[in-house]
């Protein structure tokens, strides 16, 4: 697909995180990971009554991309505190503490923390990140304070809630989530931000070089206010944001030299008791490029001052009503800043599975745990190796805990397999997005191998997956090959990603192919092999998700392409579930695609090696089915008949679901209850590392 295709690329942030972290960290450096969600166990057992030093893990090197990532006014690019010592805080004396430091930190917040008295902003100082540990970190009552000449903060991965004081349009009471006045490098991101008495973000006063990214705004009135200057100087990056339910201020932006937004989405829902009066705001001598966003039931979506501009391009707009403007010139945001646009489409199912605290930041590891390695990817040298099968190559034999492979910006073309004898390994991109990094092949099941035959389907994967433990994240997992081109060749099927492990967790990724992209496969027939995919896209045609693991795939997107010929007409899944065992689970994702209407089915039945034991299992639930299914969504396969096998929907919605019917089982609510992400991973609890 073009939007996954594209080779625009942000900046290369890999070169930045070599020249600013320590050289301990920036080459092997060693991070650690607890055992339950973030650093602690999920029954939360592990807490930590005041601050306690740690390693600095991965995610503490990324670094912000956008007008944030300019190399400006001193400060080049913004790391926040990496190269300080890490923290996990649980308290308000603590936060307050290292937050206004004058030495660089990593703070992670590992509880929900109650500001006293109400509307208190704590006074960042410089060179900090703030840091929400997976989904538990919260800032209660009040917010943070950036000030004159404050730079180089990271505010990420926060629950920030609750300084409403009853006042929907309150004057009194200037209890923000986040101030910035005057600061410069500041790059807020996968936050989750509502019901504050005033402004849940204001940059304020020349507060410039910043980028806002991934969060979640609801439920408020005065959203995001940008400007309260007569200088025209601000540079401000805003993408893949989720404005629902929130009045004004979408953001309203003024007097800002360099406003770029784009992907973000705009959400006012009908019925409820919050209603609009405006979406994206280019006020007084803005110069506003808006790109590839979604604007559902806005009023007003977009306006301009007449001394204002606002170039419009790729947007989508349903429901909307009132003012929609564009006019005047901008700037280009690639002469400052390289991106990658979504398709506006997939905007919304992207933004709800994507948008807000992540479990997979923030995790740490107490004083104790044992460390991990990690080991470094840059096809420019900077890393330690060049290639990622190197990478996977100097990982020891046996390894006994996580090894992080961190694999900078650009295309790796070559072929991946992490063998089983080396487990807990993690493939990590370090880009400011999945598409930053891509390893990609071309081979196919008929393609020739060197030393004579062919790979077959399960040997032409790009990355090859064998090791327990294996986690992914940030990144593009592709297979290439070109079925037009190749008509003579027997045997088109072509795997990008292939697993027969147990307790693989695929987080943020996208697996593009077209016929048998995602094989989820088990080492052996009478192997366990589960399989958690979040947060992610899976493309292709025919047969794309297939095999016999038990496999869960939640909140996530996936795409139905065209076949090589132009023709819309596939299948979603092949299951090959042994007997007493789970199949592929399909739950809470969106299925979607540019393809032709009822040309997809949604599964059927693949008994490999026509093996009549056999019992293959697609369950597909609560999930956004695109008009693309057939009325009838199971099929037969290889004279095997779905109806002798298990295959099923429940409450799934839009154009492609249907009615429960003899071709078209639905499960009953006390069915549905066994058949949920929990019964399919049993003792396992996916914990990022």
């Amino acid at each position: 697909m073009s939007e996954i295709r594209s080779t625009a690329r942000p900046r290369n942030r890999w070169t930045a995180l070599a020249a600013g972290v320590p050289l301990a960290l920036a080459a092997v450096g060693v991070m650690a990971y607890g055992s339950g969600p973030g650093a602690f166990r999920a029954d939360g057992q592990r807490t930590v009554a005041a601050a306690v030093p740690v390693a600095a893990p991965a995610w503490a090197a990324e670094v912000a991309d956008g007008f944030a990532s300019v190399n400006a006014l001193g400060q080049n690019g913004t790391y926040g505190g990496r190269d300080g010592r890490t923290v996990t805080v649980t308290t308000l004396a603590d936060l307050e503490k290292y937050a206004t430091a004058a030495e660089p930190y990593v703070i992670v917040v590992a509880a929900a923390i109650t500001m006293n008295p109400v509307g208190k902003e704590i006074k960042v100082a410089s060179d900090k990140t703030i840091v929400g540990r997976g989904t538990s970190g919260q800032i209660v009552g009040g917010g943070f304070f950036l000030g004159q000449g404050v730079h180089n903060v990271i505010i990420r991965n926060l629950t920030i809630r609750d300084s409403y004081q009853g006042v929907w349009n309150d004057k009194d009471h200037d209890f923000d989530g986040i101030q910035m006045d005057g600061a410069h490098h500041v790059w807020i991101d996968h936050n989750d931000f509502r019901r504050m008495a005033d402004g849940l973000i204001d940059s304020r006063k020349d507060t410039t070089y910043v980028t806002v990214s991934w969060n979640k705004l609801s439920d408020n009135n005065k959203t995001f206010g940008i400007g309260w200057t007569e200088n025209v100087t601000a540079a401000l990056t805003i993408h893949h944001n989720w404005f629902r339910e929130t009045e004004q201020r979408n953001p309203s932006t003024d007097n800002v030299a360099q406003a770029h937004l784009y992907n973000n989405y705009l959400e006012d829902v009908a019925g409820t008791g919050i209603n609009s009066s405006y979406g994206n705001y280019s006020r007084g001598n803005t110069k506003m490029v808006l790109e590839n966003s979604y604007f559902q039931g806005m009023k007003n979506p977009v306006q301009k001052d007449s001394t204002a501009s606002v170039v419009q391009r790729g947007n989508v707009f349903s429901g909307t009503s009132g003012r929609n403007e564009s006019g005047g010139t901008a700037f280009d945001p690639k002469a400052y800043y390289g991106y990658t646009l979504d398709k506006a489409a997939d905007v919304p199912a992207l933004l709800r599975s994507g948008a807000g605290p992540r479990s997979s930041i923030g995790a740490v590891s107490t004083v104790g745990t044992s460390a991990a390695a990690t080991i470094t990817v840059a096809k420019d040298g900077s890393g330690q190796y060049t290639s990622v099968q190197k990478a996977v190559d100097a990982v020891p034999a046996g390894n006994a805990s996580r090894v992080v492979i961190l694999v900078g910006p650009g295309t790796y073309r070559e072929t991946v397999k992490v063998p089983s004898n080396k487990p807990h390994v993690t493939i990590q991109g370090s880009g400011a997005g999945r598409k930053d990094t891509e390893i990609v092949y071309n081979n196919a099941a008929g393609t020739a191998k060197p030393g004579g035959g062919t790979y077959g389907t399960s040997g032409s994967a790009s990355v090859a997956v064998e090791a327990d433990d294996f986690q992914a994240r940030n990144l593009t997992i592709s297979n290439d090959f070109d079925e037009g081109k190749n008509q003579s060749l027997s045997g088109h099927q072509a795997v990008a990603l292939r697993t027969a492990a147990d307790k693989v967790f695929l987080d943020g990724v996208i697996v593009n192919g077209d016929q048998d992209t995602l094989l989820l496969d088990t080492a052996a027939k009478d192997r366990l092999g589960r399989v958690y995919v979040t947060n992610s896209y899976v493309t292709g045609n025919v047969d794309f998700i297939f095999g016999r693991a038990s496999a869960v795939i939640d909140r996530s997107v996936i795409t139905l392409k065209k076949r090589w010929d132009g023709s819309s007409a596939g299948y979603i899944t092949a299951p090959s579930t042994a007997a007493g065992r789970k199949g592929i689970l399909i739950n809470r994702s969106t299925v979607n695609g540019d393809v032709s209407s009822a040309g997809f089915y949604l599964g059927r039945p693949w008994h490999a090696g026509g093996d009549a034991s056999l019992d293959p299992q697609t369950t597909v639930r609560e999930s956004t089915l695109s008009a693309a299914i057939r009325t009838t969504p199971w099929t037969d396969m290889s004279g095997f008949s779905w109806k002798d096998d298990r295959f099923a929907e429940y409450r799934n919605t839009g154009p492609g679901a249907g009615s429960a019917s003899g071709d078209r089982p639905h499960l009953n609510d006390s069915q549905a209850a066994g058949q949920t992400p929990a019964a399919w991973l049993g003792d396992w609890t996916p914990t990022a590392g």
